[in-house]
């Protein structure tokens, strides 16, 4: 008689696994789509930063270069053109960052790095466990009771 009654919750239980497992999927990938999406948003913000820098900076690059020639060309010293070279390379670099091929080029530097150089990612002490957690956190607790 046991097994008539067993067989039913056996069914019913791999039913309630099967549907635990699907919704953990499903939460998974919604927390991947959230988390690229956050991901997503702040690179935006940050070309839109550097596109508005780049206004700013670009007006401040284009009188400092005017306002040195004229006075490398008034004083006759061409030392006076000299800090035009630093400003160029930060121009370049911020124009690059927000208009140019920048970030493809460090999103390949990137997986590069993850597929051929993956042993400069490893943490010190290898990964973090949950028994290295407990460990530190038996040693921080004052309230721990070993049973």
């Amino acid at each position: 008689m046991g097994f008539i009654i067993s067989k039913p919750m056996n069914e019913n239980m791999k039913q309630q696994q099967e549907f635990m497992l699907m919704n953990a999927r499903l939460q998974m990938e919604r927390q991947l789509m959230i988390q690229n999406e956050m991901r997503e948003r702040q690179m935006a913000m940050q070309i839109a930063w550097t596109r508005e820098f780049l206004k700013y900076f670009g007006t401040f690059f284009g009188l400092a270069v005017i306002g040195l020639t004229a006075g490398a060309i008034k004083k006759r010293q061409p030392v006076f053109f000299v800090p035009v070279i630093p400003l160029s390379f930060v121009f370049a670099y911020q124009y690059d960052m927000g208009y140019g091929t920048l970030l493809q080029r460090m999103k390949g530097e990137a997986e590069h790095i993850l597929d051929i150089e993956n042993n400069k990612l490893q943490l010190p002490k290898g990964m973090i466990t949950f028994e290295t957690i407990e460990k530190a956190r038996k040693a921080q607790s004052k309230f721990f009771i070993e049973k």
